[in-house]
C-alpha cells in the first residue's frame, strides 16, 4: 500500500492535469518524463523527485509547494544554493587544476539553463548553476583563440541566468559580483552584443540601489556603443537597450527621457519578429509590454496609460513567462492605484499562473496582493490562501 502522502501527491498531480485537459502522456512530454514515471507517480506507487517534481510543477504551470504540501518551498531550496554559486565564482579569476569540459557539452547545459530562466524556474538554476559556473570557469582558462572566446560568451550566459536568482531572492551583494563577471566575461568574448547584453543586466545594480539617474545615464552610453542596428542580432540589442532605458527612466521621473526611448524601442521593435534573442528576447510585443512597465515606473498619474494598453493588448503566450508574469504584476499595481481591486487580484492569479516563482518572489506582487485584502475587507479563502502564497500575511 502506498503511504497517503505519496498517494496524496499523486492525486494532486492528476486533479491538475485533468483541470488542464491533459492526458498523462501530454503531461510526460510537456514535463520531459517518461509515460510510465507519470503513471506510477500518480497512482502512488512512487514520490516524485526534486528535478521531476519541478518539471511536473512547470508543465502543470503551479508552484511546487501546490504539490507537494510540506515541502521544502522553492525559496528555501535557493537560498540552499545561494553559497555554492558564491564560492563558485569567488576565484574566478585563477584557473582551477582541473581538466576543461568539451564545449559542446557546457553549450547544451547553458541552453537548458536559459531556458529554465526564461520560465522562470529559478529552484532548478540555483541547484545547477555552482558547477555550471564553475566548468565554465575552468573551460575558459584551459582554451585558446576561438574556444575561449565560445568559452567566454558560455561564462556570460550562466552567470546570467545565475544572477537572475540571485537578484529576484534579494542576494543583491551576490547579484552585483555575478553582474560583474558577466561583464568581466563579455568583454573577454569580444562581441559587442555580449556586451550590450552585459550592460542591460547590469541595470539591475541601478534599481537596487534606487541611483536610477545613474543607471540611465550608463544606459545611454551603453546604446551609443552598441552597434548600429543593421541586422537582426544587432537591431535587438540596441531595442533591447532602449526597453531598459525607457523603465529606468521612469524610475527615475523623466517622463521624456522615458518617452524617447520608448519610441526607440517600439521602432526597432516593429523591424523584428517577437522571438529574436540574443541574451534578451526582443520585439514588438516586448515593446508593448514595457508600455505597461514604463507607466507604472512612472506613477500613478501615468496609471491610465498602463490601464488602456491592457485593455487592448495582453501578452502572447509564446512570450517568456517571466515576462508576462511581469506585465500582469505591473498591470495589478496599476489597478490597485485605479481603485479596481479585484481587477488587481485576477491580474495576481495570472501571473502565478504563468510564473509562479517569480510572482512569488516579486515585491510588488507581494505588496499589491496585501493592498487587496486590506481593502476587500474580507476573509475570501481564495484571497486569504494566495495572501499566505506569496507571503503578504
Amino acid at each position: 500500500m502506498p503511504n497517503p502522502s505519496t498517494r496524496e501527491v499523486g492525486q494532486r498531480i492528476a486533479t491538475l492535469r485533468r483541470a488542464r485537459r491533459m492526458t498523462q502522456a501530454q503531461l510526460a512530454r510537456a514535463a520531459f518524463v517518461s509515460l510510465p514515471t507519470v503513471k506510477a507517480i500518480e497512482r502512488g506507487a512512487r514520490s516524485p523527485s526534486d528535478d521531476t517534481l519541478d518539471s511536473l510543477a512547470a508543465a502543470l504551470s503551479v508552484d511546487p509547494s501546490r504539490i507537494v504540501t510540506g515541502s521544502t518551498r522553492t525559496d528555501s531550496r535557493v537560498h540552499a544554493a545561494i553559497p555554492a554559486i558564491s564560492a563558485a565564482i569567488a576565484a574566478y579569476d585563477i584557473p582551477a587544476d582541473a581538466p576543461p569540459r568539451p564545449l559542446h557539452e557546457l553549450d547544451e547545459e547553458t541552453t537548458v539553463l536559459v531556458q529554465w530562466r526564461l520560465d522562470a524556474q529559478y529552484a532548478r538554476i540555483a541547484e545547477h548553476a555552482p558547477q555550471l559556473l564553475t566548468d565554465a570557469l575552468t573551460t575558459l582558462h584551459h582554451t585558446t583563440g576561438t574556444d575561449q572566446l565560445r568559452a567566454a560568451h558560455l561564462l556570460a550566459v550562466v552567470t546570467r541566468s545565475a544572477d537572475a536568482v540571485a537578484f529576484k531572492f534579494g542576494a543583491r551583494d551576490l547579484s552585483a559580483r555575478l553582474v560583474e563577471l558577466m561583464r568581466w566575461a563579455a568583454d573577454q568574448t569580444e562581441d559587442r552584443i555580449a556586451q550590450a547584453t552585459a550592460a542591460y543586466v547590469r541595470t539591475e545594480t541601478f534599481f537596487a540601489a534606487r541611483a536610477h539617474a545613474q543607471g540611465l545615464a550608463a544606459l545611454e552610453q551603453a546604446i551609443d556603443a552598441s552597434p548600429s542596428p543593421r541586422g537582426r542580432s544587432a537591431t535587438a540589442a540596441r531595442g533591447a537597450l532602449h526597453m531598459r532605458a525607457a523603465v529606468i527612466a521612469g524610475r527615475a521621473g523623466d517622463a521624456d527621457a522615458a518617452a524617447l526611448h520608448l519610441a526607440d524601442a517600439r521602432r526597432l521593435g516593429d523591424m523584428l519578429p517577437e522571438d529574436a534573442y540574443d541574451g534578451t528576447q526582443f520585439g514588438p510585443d516586448s515593446a508593448r509590454a514595457h508600455e505597461v512597465s514604463v507607466a507604472v515606473s512612472l506613477g500613478r498619474e501615468h496609471l491610465q496609460k498602463a490601464l488602456a494598453v491592457a485593455e487592448e493588448w495582453t501578452p502572447p503566450t509564446d512570450m517568456p513567462a517571466e515576462r508576462q508574469s511581469g506585465f500582469w504584476i505591473e498591470l495589478a499595481r496599476a489597478q490597485v492605484w485605479a481603485g479596481r481591486p479585484d481587477d488587481a487580484f485576477e491580474s495576481l492569479k495570472v501571473a502565478r499562473h504563468i510564473a509562479p516563482q517569480h510572482t512569488r518572489e516579486h515585491p510588488w506582487a507581494r505588496e499589491a496582493t496585501a493592498t487587496v485584502r486590506r481593502l476587500k475587507r474580507a476573509d475570501a479563502e481564495s484571497l486569504t490562501s494566495f495572501a499566505d502564497w506569496i507571503g503578504a500575511i
